[in-house]
């Protein structure tokens, strides 16, 4: 079992004085017998990597700067988009297109402006996440994808530091604390990222707007109470929340003794890329993944890139482009084709010619791969998905396709 990571008294010199102002800042808690001068010493000392400032980093960054954590470091390399703005409460309309390392920088040192903000205007990588995480007491998790979900992870396991944990998918969200006090890392709970498409994410499957906030305040709860050393934290839970039915429940976690990481024997000495195993991309990364030369298979049916889609249409090869989208969807940014619901599809194959080239694409490339395996098993033998999908072609071939 690997050393348990655990937040220890800072070394001398001792614990920062607080100021007059910061007196008055943070009064509230000074009377609360739990924090007192010394809790809020011991966060002004803290040191904290918030890892991803969408919609769990906005309101973890708000809140920790709000009660005084010392330093925050900021992990982002992307831009703030208008789609972003229904749940990333952090920016705001102003802030469209600037990066989202500026723009939390902006509010967080007017909310508090004795925050130290450490930046780092880049994506989380095994190649630098040990050497980000190392300065730092505590890591959250503010991603949005399993391939940085499990790179957290595993580099939090390997540095010794808390994970604090947060999900949110639709209307449920989850949260914890991995990798802490002997308890139990993410990988106890699931050991193997899941394959290529088999889970949508928020752009394919919504997210409501305030679940983010709901879940993200919980982490920057549990980050504050590590810091001052209190009990009752999620350390060996998991806390679930259904916001629809507005129900929650806490699973008890234990640490798995064959976990590949943090078990008796690891097997998992190293940080390693999970991008093109969790099928995942961003802005940053999908042209890396979608090179123009390359048709892969996934599942039997080929996954053409943007690049073969712009170089068939300007040289008029006869194909079907399906969008298997919602209507809203198209209503949003359509690259033209033929609008059929993936919900719809199967009750009308008889609209489609099993003869024709076929195309399908939705938002990120998972809807349209079900679907193109539907319509291969209904005959269909020329059938394609367009790889990463509408946002791969506003990222790679055409900006003009808005976003959402």
């Amino acid at each position: 079992m690997r050393e348990e990571s655990k937040l220890e008294e800072p070394p001398a010199p001792p614990l920062p004085a607080l100021t007059i102002e910061e007196q008055q800042r943070f009064a509230r808690h000074l009377i609360l017998p739990e924090v007192g001068e010394v809790g809020q010493r011991k966060l002004k000392a803290a040191r904290v990597l918030c890892v991803g400032l969408g919609g769990l980093g906005s309101p973890v960054a708000l809140y920790l700067a709000a009660a005084g954590v010392g330093t925050l470091g900021l992990v982002d390399g992307d831009r703030v988009e208008r789609t972003n703005l229904q749940r990333q409460v952090l920016h705001a309309t102003p802030d469209i297109g600037a990066m989202k390392i500026d723009s939390a920088r902006r509010k967080l040192e007017a909310l508090n402006p004795a925050v130290k903000i450490e930046a780092h205007a880049t994506m989380l990588r095994a190649a630098n996440a040990l050497e980000l995480m190392g300065g730092y007491d505590v890591v959250v998790d503010g991603t949005d994808n399993f391939a940085t979900r499990y790179l957290v992870n595993d580099a939090c396991v390997l540095a010794g530091k808390p994970n604090v944990y947060g999900s949110i998918f639709r209307f449920e969200g989850q949260a914890s604390v991995f990798a802490h006090a002997g308890g139990p890392c993410y990988r106890c709970l699931y050991p193997e990222p899941p394959p290529p498409g088999m889970i949508p994410d928020c752009a394919e499957g919504g997210v409501l707007g305030v679940l983010p906030g709901l879940i993200g305040t919980i982490q920057a709860t549990e980050t504050i109470k590590l810091i001052l050393g209190l009990d009752g934290t999620l350390t060996g839970r998991l806390l679930m929340a259904d916001a629809l039915a507005m129900r929650f429940q806490t699973l008890t976690l234990r640490r798995n003794p064959e976990c590949p990481i943090c078990g008796d024997a690891p097997t998992i000495h190293e940080l390693i890329e999970y991008r093109e195993l969790c099928g995942w991309m961003s802005d940053e990364s999908t042209a890396v993944q979608n090179k123009p030369e390359e048709t892969t298979l996934k599942n039997g049916i080929p996954q053409i890139t943007v690049h073969e889609l712009k170089r068939r249409r300007e040289a008029q090869e006869p194909h079907l482009l399906l969008d298997v989208r919602e209507p809203w969807e198209h209503a949003v940014a359509n690259l033209g084709g033929v609008l059929i619901p993936q919900g719809e599809v199967a009750a009308r194959l008889h609209e489609l010619d099993r003869e024709q080239e076929i195309v399908v694409h939705c938002h990120g490339g998972v809807r349209s791969q079900r679907i193109a395996e539907l319509l291969r098993q209904n005959g269909f033998e020329r059938v394609s998905n367009l790889a990463g999908g509408i946002h791969a072609w506003s990222v790679e071939i055409d900006p003009n396709v808005p976003k959402y």
